[in-house]
Order: C-alpha cells, then structure tokens, then sequence
C-alpha cells in the first residue's frame, strides 16, 4: 500500500537548478574523503540552470497574478448580476407606472377631463398625482439608462479581464512546460554523473546547496518535505537478499534529502548496492542512512543541524526507480538496522 503526503516545496526546480551537474571526481578512490569541496569549470551549465530558477520564480509570481485576475474578474462578474437584478426592478417599475398612467386616462387632455370631472377640485388632485407619477416615471427611464450604460461598461470590462487571465494561463502553461522539459533534463544529466561516480567507485566534491530559510522548532524532521512512502521497514522483494532494511520514500531525482537530526557525517562513499550514500551519526547512539542518492552535499566528518539538506534523492546503485532508502542502524554499518517508521514516531515525527 502507498501512503501520501503533501507539502508546500516551490524550492523543487531550484534545487535541480543549483544541483552541480558537471562536478569533476576528486582524486582519491573509494569513500569520499574530508576537505574535497565542489569543482568547477561548468560556467555556462551553472548559468543555464539559475536562469532557469530565474524562469520558475517568473512562473510562480505569473500564477498568483493569475489568481489575483481571477478573484477580480469574478468579482466583477457578481456586480454584473447585482446591476442586471436592479435593472430588471427598474423595467417592472416602468410597466407599472405605464400601466398607471393608462388606467388614471393619462392620453386625455385636461381640458376634456375637466368637461368629464363631477368634481374640478378632485381633477386637479388627481392631475398632480398625474405629473408626480410622469415625474417618477421620467426618473425611472433616467436610472433604467445610466444603469444599462453601467452594465455594458461593466460587462466589456469583464470581458477583457477574462480574456487577459486567459492569455496569462497560456503564456504560463508554455512557461512551466518549458520549465518541466529542462528541469527533466537536468535530473538525468545529474543522475548520469551519479552513476559515473558509482561506476568508478569514487565520489565527487560535495554540492553545496543554498540552504532553506526555515528554522526548524523541532529536534527531528522526515528525511524529505514531499514524499510518497513505498517499499517499507522488513518487506520482501527480488533485488533484496533477505528483507527490506529500511523505509523508502517515492521522490523525483534531484529532491532535496534532509537530515532528520543533529549530527555528524561518518561516511560518504559511492559503489555497491546502495550506490551514493551518507551515513550520519546522532546523538544516544543511533545511525542514519541515506541511499540511492544523486549527488551529495556534505563531506564526511561534517556536522549537521537538524533539516539541513546534506544531499539529492536519485536512483544509484541497485534501485528500481528514483527514491530515497532511509535506514536507523545502531551501529554505522548494515546489518543492523531497526524499523524507521516507529524510530521516527517515537520522536514525533509520524510518515503517511
């Protein structure tokens, strides 16, 4: 059974934007060793990748103004029908009064009421009661005119506010899908060199990512902001030699992977099953892993604070698909590994 859960992460793209993709090997062999930084010479591929964070903030800035039309034009689209209700009333009160002016013999000339009248001085209260009912009727047309005039003008103003949001929607669809096509290519070319690394069993310098400005209130967090839980603590399967040792969590290449808690790094090697990998230590004994990574962000002998993202989820090694294998150990090496899912509960941070 698959579990989701949500959260808020506008930082996807530029995380895949600030990914290193062209890092060079550092020298050595095996575990990546303390003091190797990132490399360089990749000017033109860094550039690319900022301009296209630059594109994703234009597009999420696009969008909320598109919001923001839309509340309008709706907005508009109420006062519309609140003009169209009163000027409904209007007409009913002019087929009123007509209809008043018509039973009272308003075609007659008052000369020829006059002749008819039994009583001059009744006529003549009545003839008023006549020109006051001309005079609100008169007022009536008025307001029946300006309020039709108002609701052309407000109905050709909605119109183009509609029209507009359209037009934004479709420059902003073509903005995201051109996003989405570079950020997917940008994923693989920085998994490609992930598999490069694990391929010649060395690691590259460490990508230092611009941290997020949360501060976190808590001493413990999920390894990952946006996941799908997969394959969990203990399950079968074909590509393990006996159970599943720890919690996978469903993400797309190039995710930001977060220390779960304060600690140190002890190990950042690249090779075997678990491909590129971070073995943190934490306080009371317990280890953390973190595999099948595309990239890292820490070196080994590192401290790090609780939320920090020390790398970049991705498929290396003997993985299926993009995840991140998460496993607590008590010791820093496999074989020891407890149930994650409790192991994070217990410190209030519940998965699913």
């Amino acid at each position: 059974m698959r579990f989701t859960r949500r959260h808020p992460l506008l930082t996807a793209v530029l995380l895949c934007a600030l990914a290193v993709l062209a890092a060079r090997p550092a020298d050595g062999d095996g575990d990546h060793a303390p003091g190797h930084g990132s490399a360089s010479g990749v000017g033109a591929e860094v550039a690319q990748l900022y301009e296209e964070a630059a594109a994703t903030e234009r597009y999420e800035a696009g969008r909320r103004e598109a919001d923001r039309q839309r509340a309008k034009a709706r907005r508009l689209e109420e006062r519309l029908d609140r003009e169209r209700r009163e000027l409904a009333g209007l007409h009913e009160d002019l087929g009123r009064l007509a209809s008043s002016q018509y039973r009272d013999g308003g075609g007659l000339p008052l000369t020829a009421h006059m002749l008819l009248a039994h009583d001059p001085e009744e006529l003549m209260r009545g003839q008023r009661v006549v020109r006051q009912a001309e005079v609100s009727l008169d007022k009536a047309v008025g307001l029946s005119e300006r309020a039709e005039a108002r609701l052309a003008g407000d109905e050709a103003r909605a119109a183009a506010a509609w029209k507009r949001l359209e037009a934004r929607n479709t420059e902003l669809a073509t903005l995201r899908q051109g996003i989405e096509r570079k950020l997917e290519a940008a994923r693989w070319k920085l998994q490609g060199e992930a598999d490069s690394s694990v391929a010649a069993g060395a690691c590259r310098g460490a990508v230092r990512l611009d941290q997020p400005e949360t501060r976190f209130t808590t001493s413990w967090v999920a390894p990952v902001e946006t996941y799908e839980l997969s394959a969990s603590y203990g399950s079968g399967g074909a590509r393990w030699a006996h159970r599943h040792t720890g919690q996978d969590f469903a993400v797309p290449i190039g995710t930001p992977v977060r220390a779960v808690g304060a600690g140190k790094v002890v190990r950042v090697s690249c090779g075997g099953a678990f491909g590129v990998e971070i073995v943190v230590r934490h306080a009371g004994g317990y280890y953390t892993q973190y595999a099948h990574l595309a990239a890292v962000a820490v070196d080994q002998g590192e401290r790090v604070a609780t939320g920090q993202w020390i790398g970049q989820s991705g498929t290396s090694g003997n993985s299926t698909g993009p995840h991140l294998h998460f496993e607590v150990r008590v010791t820093p090496e496999m074989g020891s590994a407890v149930d994650p899912v409790p192991w994070l509960a217990r410190r209030e941070v519940p998965l699913g």
